[in-house]
């Protein structure tokens, strides 16, 4: 069977400091910016100082792994060991600085609650500009709409605006339109943190279910019991190194041993 995610040598570098947009990339300056920039001028002119100079920083360095349809995968990691990179260029969200990710089939993301929302829309509207965003087709959403509502449990708010929703609100309703999505992949980074125990017991369920109808979700997340007890894998990464994959007990083993060893920022889960 051919994996359906294959990540060779994934490498990204961004520049920090002054001036770090790419090189002859076409970047639109803000008012704001601008003013910013002339106080700063005026400054380093009034103090004779030189000008900060901008850093390179790799995100990620040399990933490599595979993953089989119907897998679960977790990825692991302290902050700032590039986690959500790997997820926004699996997600075609950014594109690596060297390397390749090759994803055979549709790829739903839920990287930040609530992306691709229009606050003034109402919940309905949100369902059907969200699924267009992610790929659904019109007669999909209509298909899937009272489950995405049933699932979401905002039925109340459904032609209220989305802006006077609460964070729980747009995260279930996010997490129900990414569900729903007959997609191969399903990308989710840390989108359990936020809501109450029963709705994240409730979104276990629903990856349990996507995956046993051959679904492959790829999942970032600092809470490791989740990890060890709902993915197949898991990927260790530190400061953008891949440390380890393995089986996702073993691997979050690893991790707690280093987390135990003051090796680490996060609290052992």
């Amino acid at each position: 069977m051919r994996p359906i995610i294959i990540a060779e040598h994934l490498s990204k570098q961004y520049r920090i400091g002054a001036h770090a947009g790419q090189r002859g990339a076409v970047r639109y300056v803000t008012l704001r910016e601008s003013l910013v920039e002339g106080v700063r001028a005026s400054f380093r002119r009034w103090w004779g100082g030189e000008r900060s100079v901008a850093e390179t920083i790799w995100a990620l360095r040399d990933v490599s792994f595979t993953v089989m349809p119907g897998e679960v995968t977790g990825i692991v990691g302290r902050n700032g060991s590039g986690k959500s990179t790997l997820l926004k260029i699996l997600s075609r969200v950014t594109e690596p600085t060297s390397g390749r990710a090759e994803l055979y089939g549709q790829v739903a993301s839920l990287l930040d609650v609530g992306t691709g929302f229009h606050p003034d829309l109402t919940g309905r509207e949100n369902i059907y500009l969200n699924g267009a965003i992610l790929g659904m087709k019109q007669y999909e959403i209509e298909r899937k709409f009272d489950e995405i509502v049933a699932f979401a449990e905002v039925e109340r708010f459904l032609d209220t605006p989305v802006k006077y929703y609460s964070s729980g609100m747009y995260l279930r309703l996010a997490f129900a339109i990414g569900a729903h999505l007959s997609s191969a992949i399903l990308i989710v980074d840390e989108i359990l943190a936020v809501g109450d125990v029963n709705f994240q017991m409730k979104c276990l369920g629903k990856i349990d279910e996507v995956t046993h109808d051959g679904r492959t979700v790829v999942l970032v997340s600092h809470d490791l019991n989740l990890i060890a007890h709902l993915c197949h894998t898991a990927l260790l990464l530190r400061d953008g190194h891949l440390q380890r994959v393995g089986p996702a007990r073993e691997v979050v083993d690893d991790y707690r041993t280093v987390l135990s060893s003051g090796d680490g920022q996060e609290a052992a889960l």
